[in-house]
């Protein structure tokens, strides 16, 4: 850290010792011992503007305090049918650890399709992930390293993704903006493997408005990316649709041995979801835990987000069109014949 970071960090860690009451108990549950580290997330979220860093770390926590984030730990998504559900159509899971020793997360974007419950649960369930990261994952896999470990490895398998993904587009910039103001900088890299050319053609396009910053985590790799990912995990910690070639994103293991980290009977979903039981059980020992969705307020998406959506949306458009006419084109030429 330069000398301008390091007097960057002193003014924001001044301003934050001036908070205090449920903002102080909300931030302690963010850095879980480690509030520099945390500090220095926002402060490179916003490019090491301390003015910026600040509002964006106290919006975050008002956020956190009115939608009662400290507690979601302790709202399971009931009954286990519906769980299943969603597990069955928001793909993403735990496949294991880097060889630096940060969890990787596996999500099947391509396969993904939001279409089993209310979108309350699957933003629910995307925050629950990231606060069972954050407060139980990270800190084992710190204990375990005997080092800070606050981040983690994403691979993103875009297998089976189809233009009328566009219908989860919204859905996805909720997500995505909830992640960007209120958990910013915990994934070192992105990992895009099994890349068909849909997203091929919208990468063009959507790359150079991404930031510099967000631009240098992200990389394509070739097909399943397996020889790639080898290099920083061990055979062990691959997502099971990275283990061969054109494996995909498949909601069920090919082979007995192959865990499918996304689905609902895995070894980190059980471990998530007993966890989330047991936390209820806890904090309402003897009022039943009612079934319903826990709503959280979706936060405005920056403009950023707002141009990359409808970028995305436009080349999808073409894309639609393009097919179109190729379609009717073919069928002049069986008419023709």
């Amino acid at each position: 850290m330069g000398i301008a970071n390091q007097d960057a960090m002193k003014q924001f860690q001044l301003l934050i010792n001036e908070v205090d009451g449920s903002l102080t108990n909300s931030f302690e549950n963010m850095h879980q011992g480690h509030p520099e580290e945390t500090l220095e997330r926002f402060l490179k979220a916003r490019d090491w503007n301390v003015a910026k860093a600040h509002k964006m770390l106290i919006d975050c926590l008002h956020w956190r305090i009115q939608n009662e984030i400290d507690n979601i730990l302790s709202k399971p998504i009931i009954p286990p049918e519906l769980y299943r559900a969603v597990r069955d159509s928001q793909l993403v899971g735990l496949s294991g650890y880097s060889k630096e020793g940060l969890p990787v997360i596996a999500v099947g974007v391509g396969q993904s399709t939001f279409d089993k419950a209310s979108v309350h649960y699957y933003v629910q369930s995307h925050i629950q992930m990231n606060e069972y990261r954050d407060r139980v994952v990270l800190p084992a896999a710190t204990k375990k390293q005997g080092r800070h470990i606050s981040t983690c490895l994403k691979v993103l398998d875009m297998t089976g993704l189809k233009l009328s993904a566009l219908n989860q587009i919204k859905l996805l910039t909720v997500i995505s903006t909830i992640d960007d103001l209120n958990y910013p900088e915990k994934t070192d890299t992105y990992y895009i493997v099994n890349v068909p050319y849909v997203f091929s053609a919208c990468w063009k396009v959507v790359k150079p408005l991404l930031q510099e910053r967000t631009r240098r985590k992200i990389q394509v790799l070739q097909n399943c990316g397996r020889d790639e990912l080898l290099k920083v995990m061990d055979y062990a910690s691959l997502p099971h649709f990275c283990r061969k070639e054109r494996s995909g994103s498949s909601r069920h293991s090919e082979n007995g041995t192959t865990e499918n980290c996304f689905s609902y009977d895995s070894a980190f979903h059980q471990q998530l979801y007993n966890y989330i039981h047991q936390q209820g059980a806890v904090r309402e020992p003897i009022v039943p835990i009612k079934q319903g969705s826990f709503h959280v307020d979706f936060p405005e998406p920056d403009p950023r987000d707002v141009e990359i959506a409808k970028t995305i949306e436009t080349e999808f458009h073409k894309m639609e069109n393009h097919n179109a006419l190729s379609y009717s084109m073919n069928g002049l030429k069986v008419n023709g014949d």
